[in-house]
């Protein structure tokens, strides 16, 4: 096996003295240099949070061998933890349905480089976007759904993760709802775009519902998929101001440019592990 260059260590347990000590002694002694850390002490909960990287010098080390030598500072704290090759990039499958701007924007940031992920297909229940994904070079699966089909469409779904080793399914406006087996089978590897800003607007149309109350903010939610529908974990949010003078149909355009900005940064965080649920919110280590 390949020797690692850069890590990746992300973790939670209860809070307790001493936990920073012993970790950053482990891998002092294993050769590694903290290059970049983050932590957060949720005091309501006792729960503490912890986002490493840190360069090799020690060249002779696999990965498996160091989550070897960490495995017993993980036990003695009762971590729930992961350590990654920060090299390897995420594998991501896109399900889009009819509106393309989330869906172009991951697409083009992937392309020019900017994105760190690894984007191995789209998937659809509509032929609309397949003209687009097809010019970027990328397969494109097309799984119409019905109430009759729509456990044998999510287990082809499951079946294209799987094949192509993908990590994370994002939904760039996928306008299905997830059943829940499909949810817990991919619990903290799905991110959905919300048009609205989560917890308001939720379901269909909140652009009409926030036109309605006349609000002066729309926004957009990224969030991890559950099978509370629009109630899981959110990761990334942001808002932009409207006035009374604009229709549902100028607050769906605003929305749209939002929820592309706001998926691509929740992406972003979660292929670079910067993001940690705790229990129905997230801990987000952002640059």
């Amino acid at each position: 096996m390949t020797a690692v260059r850069e890590i990746i260590l992300k973790f939670s347990c209860e809070d307790k003295p001493g936990i920073v000590a012993n970790v950053a002694a482990l891998f002092a002694a294993q050769g590694f240099n903290i290059r970049e850390s983050h932590q957060f002490e949720d005091v309501e909960n006792r729960r503490f949070f912890m986002r490493t990287v840190l360069d090799a010098t020690n060249q002779s080390l696999t990965l498996e061998e160091v989550r070897a030598a960490f495995l017993p500072v993980a036990k003695r704290y009762g971590m729930d933890w992961q350590l990654m090759d920060a090299d390897v990039k995420l594998k991501v499958l896109v399900a889009v349905s009819q509106w393309g701007h989330c869906l172009h924007n991951l697409l083009s940031a992937w392309k020019q480089g900017t994105l760190p992920v690894d984007i191995v297909g789209v998937v659809s229940n509509h032929e609309v976007m397949r003209e687009l994904v097809e010019w970027y070079q990328l397969p494109f699966h097309y799984l119409p759904i019905s109430t009759d089909t729509k456990a044998e469409q999510e287990a082809q779904m499951l079946a294209l993760l799987s094949d192509a080793s993908a990590d994370c399914l994002v939904l760039a406006r996928y306008m299905q709802i997830l059943s829940d087996s499909m949810c817990r089978a991919l619990a903290g590897r799905a991110i959905n775009i919300h048009h609205s800003f989560l917890p308001g607007f939720k379901g269909a149309r909140p652009y009409h519902q926030a036109f309605e109350r006349g609000v002066k903010l729309i926004g957009a939610t990224a969030h991890y998929v559950t099978a509370d529908l629009d109630e899981g974990p959110i990761i990334e949010q942001a808002v932009e101001r409207v006035t009374h003078v604009n229709t549902p149909e100028e607050l769906t355009e605003i929305g749209r440019d939002v929820e592309s900005l706001v998926l691509n940064r929740a992406l972003r965080w979660h292929s670079e592990h910067r993001v940690l649920v705790n229990g129905n919110k997230t801990v987000v280590f952002s640059r």
